[in-house]
């Protein structure tokens, strides 16, 4: 007797120190995951306009880690209308929080109830349970709250409205609560099929118990654990409940006569209770830190995505309006030194206001090193630039001393090679642009290929007649420049 004792005590010990390690890992894993989350909230790298875009997603984040920072876990409820989800709900609060009625759908929009689960919990359980709960006493300060979430009925809305409900609640839910009041429908089950897709922790409640004789209860019961959701869930997944139970009482009736009054009864939610509670005590805090940083993973990647997006939109804006600046400047302009020094100008205030979309300092010395950098690994597209720009722009300057003397008929060919250089000079803007572009969108980095491989990509990428019609033809929607040739007729000086 003594022996068995003396192993019972040992049992005890080890069953308490392995408990006191889960306790330390789970512990450890919440203050992880939220020191991760803080960490991505107070460096998000966003400027005042990209975050006038993004507060949801900003707002998503700070949720999260407010839900960490208070270890709070999520039970959310799932079911068609009139299964008693707002009912089960309450009855695990202990108090009618949720609405709840006769009419159709009395839940319209997704609400939060708080549940202190330290409260109530030894109460109205037959005696051979209140022992089985006391080892649940520690949750009360393992975690610090829960919150009870209710869902309007799956069947209220269309099925694709139904699934982006199912997987933005699921998402954020650390348990799912899924209440059925009898056999499970089709509907039923595909929305259980797509709540058991988020891979969390689940229950099903088979609710309204009271309302079915022992042997028809029994039947449905092994029905659902046996057949219907064999594939979805295990038995100790299952639990029998009866959240608001009516009981007939005889009545005597004015006139004497005997009838009956249904009333409610006490509710009959202690193994649903048991098994939250036993959920929550063995993996609670592992649970919120594990689905706060993968719902958290998910808006932050919704939030690089858009960021990048703007920056990007932002970004091929800029390398644009420089290239038409670019090819503008050179097209009117026929002194060849003045050409080369102003696309240069144009391709370093180009680099400079980039550097400011994806927020990465620098310096106009920065920005020309860039430049060079950038203009070496390009090779063929500058060399062909600087030959283009010396060449073109002296027979452009020769083609525009002689259109007066001409009589106009030198205009021709003077917009032909005014058009062509200005293309080249925007071609190879627009690559300077590009390159620059994932320059700094990777961090002011080339990454582990270096600035030749990047650049090689990109020109690669680059559709060249693309670009150069669409530069001529927004040239001659920006320049007259038979306008611009009789400009140069009458200001230019007769012989």
């Amino acid at each position: 007797m003594t022996e068995a004792s003396d192993f019972s005590n040992v049992d005890r010990e080890l069953d308490d120190t392995i408990l006191s390690f889960a306790d330390i890992q789970a512990e450890l894993n919440l203050r992880h995951a939220t020191d991760a989350l803080r960490d991505i909230v107070e460096n998000l790298d966003l400027t005042p306009s990209e975050r006038t875009g993004l507060e949801p997603e900003i707002r998503g984040l700070e949720k999260m880690l407010d839900k960490l920072e208070r270890a709070c876990v999520q039970i959310a409820v799932f079911g068609m209308v009139g299964r008693g989800k707002s009912s089960v709900l309450n009855a695990l609060l202990g108090q009618n929080v949720f609405e709840t009625g006769p009419t159709h759908g009395v839940t319209r929009t997704t609400t939060i109830g708080q549940w202190d689960v330290g409260d109530g919990v030894n109460q109205n359980l037959p005696d051979g349970l209140r022992p089985a709960t006391l080892r649940f006493s520690p949750i009360i300060y393992r975690l610090s709250q829960v919150e009870l979430i209710d869902t309007p009925g799956i069947d209220e809305v269309d099925g694709e409205t139904r699934e982006l409900l199912a997987r933005r609640v699921a998402t954020q839910a650390d348990l799912i609560l899924f209440v059925v009041a009898g056999d499970i429908t089709k509907v039923e089950y595909q929305a259980l099929s797509q709540l058991r897709e988020a891979g969390k922790p689940m229950l099903l409640v088979f609710n309204k118990i009271d309302q079915y004789p022992d042997a028809d209860r029994l039947a449905i019961y092994h029905k659902i654990r046996d057949d219907r959701v064999k594939e979805l869930l295990s038995p100790d997944e299952i639990v029998m409940a009866a959240a608001s139970p009516l009981t007939a009482n005889a009545v005597r009736r004015p006139d004497g006569s005997m009838g009956v009054k249904m009333t409610r009864g006490l509710p009959q939610v202690e193994d649903l209770k048991l098994k939250i509670l036993e959920i929550l005590d063995r993996e609670g805090k592992s649970l919120v830190a594990l689905n706060t940083m993968l719902c958290a993973g998910d808006i932050n990647e919704q939030l690089v995505q858009r960021k990048m997006e703007i920056r990007e939109d932002a970004a091929n804006r800029i390398i644009w309006n420089a290239v038409m600046t670019k090819a503008v400047a050179i097209a009117l302009n026929p002194i060849t030194v003045i050409d080369i020094l102003s696309g240069a100008v144009i391709d370093v205030v180009m680099i400079l206001t980039l550097s400011k979309v994806y927020g990465i300092a620098m310096t106009e010395a920065g920005a020309v090193e860039l430049l060079q950098k950038i203009a070496i690994s390009m090779g063929g597209i500058t060399a062909g630039e600087l030959v283009a720009n010396f060449g073109l722009s002296s027979l452009k300057g020769l083609l525009g001393l002689a259109t007066p003397a001409t009589g106009g008929l030198a205009l021709g060919p003077y917009v032909s090679v005014a058009m062509t250089q200005a293309a080249i000079g925007g071609v190879s803007c627009y690559g300077i642009g590009q390159v620059t572009k994932a320059y700094l969108a990777n961090g002011a980095s080339w990454g582990d290929d270096g600035p030749k491989a990047v650049v090689t990509k990109i020109l690669s990428s680059l559709d060249d007649d693309s670009i150069l019609n669409r530069i001529k033809e927004e040239l001659r929607a920006k320049l007259d420049l038979r306008e611009e040739a009789r400009r140069i007729k009458v200001d230019t000086p007769g012989p």
